[in-house]
């Protein structure tokens, strides 16, 4: 049975959508503008950036889609504080108190945009008591969300509609598949990559970008994300939500569940997210490592 409070999470939804598709809109306003356009303009494949100061790029696209979401959510929940990748992000001494919070990244996976691989997306995320319970996450480019709440389950939506999307289960399948970042291999996970191999024989890897790794868990594409690189809580939030009530589940570093807003720095510690929770991947992480 759905409680009040997840139906109430649910009556958000098409707001949310809603939101998110806007924002997307507005990305692609800029994605498409850089190519030139049809009044004589010369085309360009190159997208303007400038970079923080972490050294990651942002882009006018990311500023653009901030304003939409974070006046969307200002305009539905006037009362619910916002952490947005592109905002002002308020002193932990602040933010500590927070019950519940938005927690945005309004384009995950700005270098995949700037390269044009269309793997970018946009990400809203309700926490509540240091879990993401609500997750939307827009792919622009193919018009397609995936979305869920925690207790409720997940979907995935395309123009042929809402499909409730389950995280599958270790060994339902030939080879387990392993999703990684384009640019941000290790060592570690060759290693660990290795030891599935011992364990399930035939391990596929397959390389994503943005949120869509985490994303291809909860819909039964993929098995295991292990991140042994730096991400920031708004990268992982909305799509962890969407997994979770996919029945999968994100670890830290020492499988603990992963949790939002603990501390000062709004970076995640390294993580494994992972479509069957049942499995003991610990033990695989141990041997890989340790050996």
């Amino acid at each position: 049975m759905v409680s009040e409070q997840n139906q109430s999470l649910m009556k958000m939804l098409p707001e949310l959508l809603n939101i998110a598709e806007q924002a997307g809109e507005a990305i692609l306003a800029v994605y498409n503008a850089s190519k030139g356009d049809v009044s004589g303009s010369v085309p360009s494949d190159n997208i303007a950036f400038t970079l923080k100061g972490d050294d990651s790029p942002v882009t006018q696209a990311d500023y653009a889609a901030h304003k939409v979401i974070a006046a969307g959510l200002s305009r539905i929940t006037p009362d619910i504080p916002q952490l947005s990748e592109e905002g002002e992000i308020p002193p932990f001494n602040e933010r500590a108190n927070w019950a519940q919070y938005w927690l945005i990244d309004p384009l995950d996976g700005t270098k995949e945009f700037i390269n044009r691989n269309g793997e970018y997306t946009v990400n809203i995320a309700l926490v509540e008591d240091h879990q993401p319970v609500l997750g939307v996450v827009y792919v622009p480019v193919k018009k397609v969300f995936y979305y869920g709440v925690k207790g409720v389950g997940s979907w995935k939506k395309s123009c042929k509609g809402a499909m409730l999307i389950t995280a599958r289960t270790v060994g339902e399948h030939e080879a387990l598949k392993v999703v990684a970042s384009r640019r941000h291999g290790a060592e570690e996970v060759e290693k660990m990559i290795s030891e599935a191999e011992k364990v399930f024989g035939c391990v596929e890897k397959v390389s994503m970008g943005s949120s869509l790794k985490i994303c291809m868990l909860a819909d039964g594409s993929a098995d295991w994300y292990p991140r042994l690189a730096l991400t920031s809580e708004w990268d992982t939030a909305a799509a962890q939500a969407v997994l979770e009530a996919a029945g999968g589940v994100i670890y830290d570093a020492e499988f603990n569940p992963m949790e939002c807003n603990r501390k000062d720095s709004m970076l995640n510690p390294y993580f494994h997210a992972v479509a069957d929770g049942s499995y003991d991947w610990k033990s695989l992480v141990d041997r890989a490592l340790n050996h």
